[in-house]
């Protein structure tokens, strides 16, 4: 994948040694205020209190599986990943991504397979961001004015949903592409691969899908699974006839298939042991009885006949 992202190499530090300097700013003051002259004393402890409030500005937290995107006066700068507590230029903007797995559960969708028929059809997904600057700079995240009172924590949260939108978006256009490529299922009883009977080959090509849409984004599709998949309910009832038909059709197959290899079976026994002697006529009959009996549904009632012939 084609990526900009970079490591931030600018200078950073330690935010326990800032606090330390800053400790040390503090003793500073306090020494000028017993030391020098009260005009003196005040203009360096305002001085002190400046680059103090000043310094306050750069510190940060990263958490596992967190970044920071750094930014100098609207310039990127590279993205920060290593965890812990730092202090940096507080003239660095530094903007918050969440790289941990999320979950996007999308609700079934009508959409028309291969074969035109209307079917029911959703899937889940686990997505998380791969490329910082993609995902920044290259899809709208626009938030809301600074001068709102949106909170830095809200500003993350509205980014990181936008994010969400956009994977829904791109997981409903690539699950629509996919059923439309595929038939539901294959009632013609020939090997091409269905949406029902695909399983994994099927998730597989949505998964790969899916990471072609989102690679814009620098967002990666972990994993993607069909998790619903059904007719749409105006031709569920038709379908589910079609589909008792064909069983039954399979299964006459397999019995009238079964009969006839019976009555060749017991023709051959019959005249290789030689039990009876019969003619075409008799064969025929014996073939026609022995198939009713063996391809009935209902058991076969035997008849005897007592005439005699005078």
């Amino acid at each position: 994948m084609n990526t900009q992202e970079k490591q931030f190499n600018g200078f950073k530090m330690s935010g326990f040694l800032m606090l330390l300097i800053q400790l040390l700013l503090i003793v500073v003051a306090v020494w000028n205020v017993l030391t020098q002259s009260e005009e003196m004393a005040i203009m360096l402890c305002a001085i002190d209190f400046v680059v103090l409030i000043f310094l306050s500005i750069g510190y940060f937290i990263i958490e596992p599986n967190e970044v920071r995107v750094m930014l100098f006066f609207g310039k990127y700068k590279g993205t920060m990943k290593s965890n812990g507590f730092f202090w940096a230029n507080p003239f660095y903007l530094k903007k918050k991504l969440i790289i941990r797995a999320r979950n996007l559960d999308v609700e079934p969708i009508k959409v028309n397979d291969k074969t035109g028929n209307p079917i029911m059809i959703g899937l889940v997904l686990v997505w998380k961001i791969k490329d910082t600057y993609k995902v920044m700079f290259d899809i709208d995240n626009k938030t809301m004015s600074s001068a709102s009172s949106v909170s830095i924590g809200g500003d993350l949260n509205q980014r990181m949903n936008t994010y969400q939108n956009f994977v829904a978006i791109q997981s409903d256009a690539a699950l629509r592409n996919i059923a439309g490529k595929y038939a539901y299922d294959n009632n013609d009883n020939n090997e091409e691969l269905t949406l029902r009977s695909g399983g994994e080959e099927i998730n597989d090509k949505l998964e790969v899908e899916l990471n072609t849409r989102l690679d814009i984004a620098g967002i990666e599709i972990v994993e993607a699974r069909i998790n619903y998949l059904a007719y749409a309910p105006e031709i569920a009832a038709v379908m589910l006839r079609r589909q008792q038909a064909s069983a039954i059709i399979a299964a006459r197959e397999k019995i009238v298939e079964g009969a006839v290899s019976m009555v060749e079976m017991a023709l051959d026994k019959l005249e290789k042991e030689k039990v009876v002697k019969l003619d075409e006529d008799k064969k025929a009959s014996m073939v026609s009885n022995l198939l009713v009996v063996l391809c009935a549904d209902e058991q076969a009632t035997p008849i005897v006949n007592t005439s005699a012939n005078n």
